[in-house]
């Protein structure tokens, strides 16, 4: 991991080098009908905008917010609003969106929900800014970029358009 930074990449610059780096993965991997499932609020957007430039079919929103293992002391966040899959993700390639990789437990939440949906073939993770911070052996296999934060701040996206990244303190 880089040396720890007071500030952060330019959110659209990283989203046209994820853009080509999924399109490079695609290609390499030779995935068939890949799926891009994004993670509401800010994967979604990423998801959208990839699915929208790498002209792809169908596109997948998921919520975790039931699925999130700190439930109890949150509770169900206002804005919920569901999750919208394809009829069938069985067997599918699936390339799993989502903005800041930290803790890696929102991936896992992620990835509880797509399987209550059904088996995929794969699911690949497509990162736009990983910080770091791992509490579950969790690792992207397409990265926008590698930042360092300190320890007690965070990265936030706001889009969909533009993009752009603040640093908040962790709560």
């Amino acid at each position: 991991m880089p040396s720890t930074v007071n500030s952060l990449p330019d959110a659209e610059v990283l989203f046209q080098q994820l853009g080509a780096n999924v399109k490079s993965y695609i290609t390499d991997n030779n995935l068939q009908q890949p799926l891009l499932i994004g993670i509401r609020s800010g994967g979604a957007w990423l998801a959208q905008r990839l699915q929208e430039e790498l002209e792809l079919p169908e596109l997948g929103i998921i919520d975790i917010s039931f699925y999130r293992d700190d439930f109890d002391e949150r509770g169900l966040p206002i804005r919920a609003q569901g999750s919208k899959l394809p009829d069938s993700i069985e067997d599918r390639d699936i390339i799993l969106v989502d903005d800041v990789l930290m803790s890696g437990r929102t991936i896992r939440a992620a990835m509880n929900e797509i399987f209550d949906y059904g088996r995929p073939r794969r699911i690949n993770l497509a990162i736009l800014l990983d910080i770091g911070g791992r509490h579950l052996p969790i690792q992207a296999d397409i990265v926008g970029a590698k930042v360092a934060l300190s320890a007690n701040k965070k990265a936030k996206l706001s889009g969909p358009k533009p993009f752009s990244f603040s640093l908040e303190n962790q709560s």
